[in-house]
């Protein structure tokens, strides 16, 4: 499934199978029982299977779930910082906003729920990426990384950012995705899969403000994993 999640166009049998690594006649078994609950779906005459709507319907439940349960945490970090704040996943390479909190402010920073960004920009997908096993993010990131902005970071400096995020740095982006905008991020890893939750703000104005920033984030972790339920961390 991840692999078609990677390949919105679909995929042949072969193609999966070449992916996954596994033999043609499992990927079959696979991908039959998993049409069997519309998780998949044929493309067609043209042959290959693409992912089906069943689990959009599941995605969405799950997050509904989750942005009940984080909706509190956000208001709150929100409130003390005067900055917006965002909570996100990772579909394919790309960070997804599920939900989010405007600060009320003259200058304020709007991230639309179900937008996809790069994850490699946004501090919010560096968090994600940076818990995955090294073949993850060989299959995930191209090389080289698209610029989106002259601060998008090459493959070489990012991979040095993830190493640190993996070893308990706050994730962090200036200017990476949008010039001008900053934003600190750190995970969430709840028995209803992991997040990000991230600060997004003015360059100038969080800049100023990174270490209080940084803990709060911590702060926030430390709550919603004692409440919600840590996971078992693996990378995957």
């Amino acid at each position: 499934m991840r692999a078609l999640g990677d390949n919105p166009q679909g995929l042949s049998l072969a193609a999966i199978a070449q992916i996954v690594d596994l033999p043609r006649s499992t990927v079959q078994r696979i991908i039959t029982a998993l049409e069997a609950e519309y998780l998949v779906e044929p493309l067609g005459p043209s042959g290959g299977f693409r992912l089906g709507p069943a689990l959009g319907q599941l995605i969405s439940q799950t997050q509904t779930d989750i942005i009940t349960l984080l909706k509190p945490y956000m208001l709150e970090l929100s409130e003390q910082l005067g900055e917006s704040v965002c909570v996100s996943t990772l579909v394919g390479a790309k960070a997804y906003v599920v939900d989010h909190v405007v600060a009320e402010r003259e200058l304020r920073v709007v991230f639309p729920i179900g937008i996809k960004a790069p994850a490699y920009a946004t501090a919010s997908g560096k968090a994600l990426l940076a818990v995955l096993a090294d073949e993850w993010l060989q299959q995930l990131l191209p090389d080289p990384l698209p610029i989106v902005t002259p601060c998008t970071p090459d493959r070489i400096t990012l991979l040095e950012q993830l190493g640190q995020i993996a070893e308990g740095a706050v994730a962090e982006e200036h200017g990476e995705l949008i010039e001008g905008l900053s934003s600190f991020a750190i995970t969430l890893e709840t028995y209803l899969g992991r997040y990000s939750i991230a600060i997004v703000g003015p360059t100038a104005r969080l800049v100023t403000r990174r270490e209080p920033f940084q803990q709060a984030l911590r702060r926030c972790q430390q709550s919603v994993e004692r409440a919600i339920g840590r996971r078992a961390t693996h990378t995957s």
